[in-house]
């Protein structure tokens, strides 16, 4: 293990982005041939054995002869480095042909193909481990400190090289990337307004819970060097920087290493773990999960199984989440996505006890629904026209059932409910980015900004030309961006086309529920002829969900292809690229079936004898119980069977994929069945972090659910809140005891998403105006009610038209069908009146939620007055800690215009001050 780095490799870090970096190339496979614990590369070997006055770079650490005897935590070998990183690597051994494969039949029948295919892949391999080998050499040049185990099975050996950041390493690069520094503690503050309310009311808070280990909170600034001495814990050089920050040093070098030639972009972990060269790399988790059997007090558990108890376990669904722990120990962008969860379930708590309120109370009133008395007491008195060419005439009292129940999710508290949610919306972001504030101000992410990013390893690989990078003055590899925006308008035309497939299956579904409507009215059957709709609707959103699912995972995968072709430099602007692409197809795909029930549906059917058709077949109209009900119907099935199907999968995929590593690890495993596996071992079991990405999308997609289509369906928030429990403690799970550790990341807010959830918060004002207006009878009711009947006493029969004349000749039976229309096919002046009324709705409904919005924007400040507060005391404390150092400077260059006055007759010129002061603060 090293000990100490020479000096010559302090000198410059950057040497370790030379391109011609020259030095000893190891074998191919000299790695397998080390023994556990040790790595002594080549160019050391001469000091590691020198002995005298050198300094050797490794030591190599035997395994003790006792081998059950183990240092405790994530250690190196000597107990007392940190196991800071893991890089794994696996080597397949090779096995000699049998004796009847060495016979000259055997060789002859080997052809040219198969050994040019076997020559082509020991020139693979070599190549992987050239890199690798390379790598590793600039990774100590860099300054890391290395140790090397080795687990051997039959097929195979695995490789885990454990790498830990010295000191100066670490101060380096913390100034570098300007992480935070202690400078006073302070007391916690209290996030939860729940908490600060039912503590003013001396509530109980069963919410809140004692989480052992809470980290402490500090004023900081930036971490300088210079002025260690100011910064609390400095003298604790073990514990001064927290595993995560230590972690992301150590990546921040494993990213920027090059291990081949600048120019091919051979540079960083990454793109060799896309190589192949290694197949992990990953921080070590602090511990096992499980909680001791015996005996533990709260504050000797580890991280880890803090989370785990604390925070994953099913039974503390009702408890804040630790989000502080969860920061310190996945690092900001996590902890930041968990928040906005927990936020976001929180406030729809609110929402789902208006949404059910409203829904109960339409049950309540369900009885005094005029309309629907009078299609139940109507008997034979509305014959209603056949709803098909070969169906017969039906009396509207058969839908009795159909209309109670389409009361239910459209009645007068429906609209409010629109209001009310279209104002809970934006106020939720408001206060969101309040909250968003205080937690980035609270992690010291508030002034963080990504820095000039480094090319992705893809957009390296595959640039065609090189370019020097206006900002870093590097020469990096450079794509067009002519030839980018070229593929960008290609992949909008793939785009395009993905979206007619998803019409074209959207028009299959319709004709699908078509053809099933006609098939249960020719049955006869009283019952299902009355429910044909139902049955016919409900089938055909089974249908669309199976294949909104089905095209969600092909679109992802082809979006991805995409936008890799695309060519975007950064990963920001590829994770932008593909977050767009993939959203505007789930949101088409999702919600283009519920756009059409509530927009277009029954909008085109024409009237008796001029009915409009569709492939031959007549345009659906809308079922007994109107538009609204079933729009309520795909909803429910739509966003509950996705939210069902989903936590179904995240339940079960993660453990088909942990068992799948551990059957490829297991003959590793088997050689090893005397001795307890190691930590790396053991996370090395573990399924990659596959990031946030479709965590976000799910919830960003649910939120789109319940504010776009919230007036046909009042019970989505409810149906939301039940389903955030259960994700949030699913996603802790599989973070806590599924997934390798990720790399802890800073972010200073939720990305991208914001900006869409913003859209889906204005559009859901519009189209809730929309549904309310055309789709909803509450505008026709409110109409008959001022013009006609205020008690809407032969509102059913204003609704309805007499078929033409030259209908009822053909079909010997005068009948009536919903519209507003005379007897020779012709809108009423009604009609036009009512139309005028649904414009003046949208109108007023946009323009008054949209300032009362505004209001809300401009009543509800970005950052709290307590934060503002806070921060003005953490720039204070900034100051003072550079003030000490200016007063100190003030006091020299005094001193030395004291000595010069007293020794010179001369006058001391400004400039001489100003000259010396600047030598002393050199």
């Amino acid at each position: 293990m090293l000990k100490r780095r020479n000096p010559e490799v302090l000198l410059d870090r950057d040497g370790l982005l030379d391109l011609e970096y020259s030095s000893e190339t190891q074998a191919v496979d000299s790695y397998g041939s080390l023994q556990n614990g040790g790595f002594i590369p080549p160019r050391y070997l001469h000091a590691a054995g020198s002995g005298g006055d050198g300094d050797p770079a490794y030591v190599h650490c035997e395994r003790p002869a006792n081998s059950s005897v183990q240092h405790a935590g994530n250690y190196f070998r000597d107990g007392l480095s940190k196991i800071d990183f893991v890089l794994v690597w696996e080597v397949k051994h090779r096995h000699k042909r049998s004796s009847r494969g060495q016979s000259n039949t055997g060789a002859s029948e080997e052809t040219p193909e198969a050994r040019g295919q076997e020559s082509r892949s020991e020139r693979r391999r070599a190549q992987l481990a050239q890199w690798r080998d390379k790598f590793i050499q600039n990774l100590q040049t860099a300054g890391l400190l290395m140790e090397k185990e080795e687990s051997s099975g039959v097929k195979k050996s695995i490789h885990y090289l454990k790498l830990h950041a010295p000191w100066d390493v670490l101060v380096f690069y913390a100034e570098e990337l300007c992480l935070r520094a202690p400078l006073q503690a302070q007391p916690h503050p209290d996030f939860n307004t729940s908490a600060r309310v039912l503590q003013k009311l001396w509530v109980p808070n069963i919410m809140k819970d004692s989480v052992p280990n809470r980290p402490v909170d500090y004023y900081t600034c930036a971490f300088r060097k210079s002025k260690m001495e100011k910064f609390l814990g400095s003298d604790d050089h073990e514990n001064y920087f927290t595993n995560t920050q230590r972690q992301r040093i150590v990546y921040e070098i494993l990213a920027r290493t090059v291990y081949g030639r600048r120019k091919r972009a051979e540079v960083g972990v990454a793109r060799l773990l896309r190589e192949g060269a290694f197949t992990g790399a990953f921080p070590l988790h602090e511990g096992k999960f499980e909680l001791p059997r015996r005996g533990m007090l709260p504050d000797q558990l580890n991280r880890r199984q803090v989370l785990f108890h604390y925070w994953a376990s099913w039974l503390k669904w009702y408890k804040y989440q630790p989000l502080d722990h969860i920061r310190e120990y996945f690092g900001e962008k996590i902890a930041l996505y968990f928040a906005w969860l927990g936020f976001y379930t929180a406030w729809l708590l609110p929402a789902a006890l208006v949404g059910t309120c409203v829904f109960v109370s339409g049950l309540l009133t369900m009885g005094s629904n005029t309309p629907a008395k009078e299609i139940c007491e109507s008997g034979g008195l509305y014959l209603m026209c056949p709803l098909c060419e070969t169906c017969k005439p039906w009396n509207m009292s058969d839908i009795c059932p159909m209309a109670k129940v389409g009361y239910l999710f459209d009645h007068p508290g429906t609209v409010f409910f629109s209001v009310f949610m279209s104002l809970w919306a934006v106020t939720f972001l408001e206060y969101w980015k309040r909250k968003n504030a205080t937690l980035a101000h609270h992690w010291d992410c508030m002034d963080f900004h990504e820095e000039e990013e480094p090319p992705r390893p893809e957009f390296a690989a595959m640039a065609t030309a090189m370019e020097e990078n206006p900002v870093t003055g590097v020469k990096e590899p450079y794509f067009s961006e002519t030839a980018r925006i070229s593929r960008m308008l290609t992949g909008s035309m793939v785009i395009i086309i993905m979206l007619c497939v998803v019409i074209i299956f959207l028009i299959t579904v319709i004709i699908y529920r078509s053809i099933v409507s006609v098939m249960m009215f020719e049955t006869g059957s009283s019952v299902l002829r009355t429910q044909a709709g139902n049955i016919a609707n409900i089938s055909s959103s089974l249908v669309n969900l199976a294949l909104i699912l089905l095209m969600g995972q092909i679109y992802t995968a082809l979006a991805e292809q995409l936008t890799k072709w695309e060519m975007h430099r950064t990963q920001t602007q590829y994770e932008d690229a593909f977050t767009f692409k993939v959203f505007i197809f789930q949101f088409v795909n999702f919600y283009s079936s519920p756009f059409y029930v509530a927009f277009f549906k029954g909008r085109f059917v024409g009237y008796p004898g001029h009915y409009g058709t569709l492939f031959g077949m007549r345009n659906e109209d809308c079922g007994p119980g109107g538009c609204l009900i079933e729009l309520a119907e795909q909803l429910c099935i739509i966003m509950v069977g996705k939210q069902l199907i989903n936590n179904i999968q995240e339940f079960v995929i993660p453990k088909i994929k942990s068992w799948r590593q551990k059957k490829a690890l297991s003959s590793v495993r088997k050689a090893q069945m005397t001795e307890e596996p190691e930590r790396w071992e053991q996370d090395y079991e573990l399924i990659p972090c596959e990031g946030l990405f479709d965590e976000y999308l799910e919830i960003v997609l649910q939120f789109g659910f319940i504010t776009i289509f919230v007036a046909a369906f009042p019970l989505a928030p409810l149906f939301a809140l039940l389903n955030n429990w259960v994700e949030v403690r699913l996603d802790a799970h599989k973070f806590v005891c599924e997934y390798r550790r990720p790399v802890a990341e800073r972010a200073q807010h939720i990305g991208v998403w914001f900006a869409i959830l913003e859209a889906l918060s204005h559009l859901s004002v519009i189209i809730n105006a929309f549904l309310i207006a055309f789709t909803s009878d509450f505008l026709p009711r409110l109409l008959y009610q001022y013009k006609f009947n205020n008690d809407l006493h032969g509102y059913i029969n204003f609704t309805l038209a007499y078929s033409p004349p030259s209908y009822n000749q053909t079909s010997h039976a005068v009948c009536r069908y919903k519209a507003f229309r005379d007897e020779n096919g012709k809108f009423k002046l009604i009609y036009w009146e009512l139309l005028a009324v649904r414009l003046g709705f949208i109108i007023a409904f946009e323009h008054v939620v949209f300032f009362v919005l505004r209001v809300i924007d401009w009543m509800v400040p970005d950052i709290p007055e307590s934060l503002e507060l806070k921060i003005k005391r953490e720039r204070y404390l900034a100051k003072q800690a550079l003030a000490d150092n200016q007063e100190a400077l003030l006091v020299r260059v005094l001193a030395f215009f004291d000595y010069s006055v007293s020794h010179r007759t001369t006058t001391i010129q400004p400039q001489q001050l100003i000259k010396q002061a600047k030598r002393l603060a050199a």
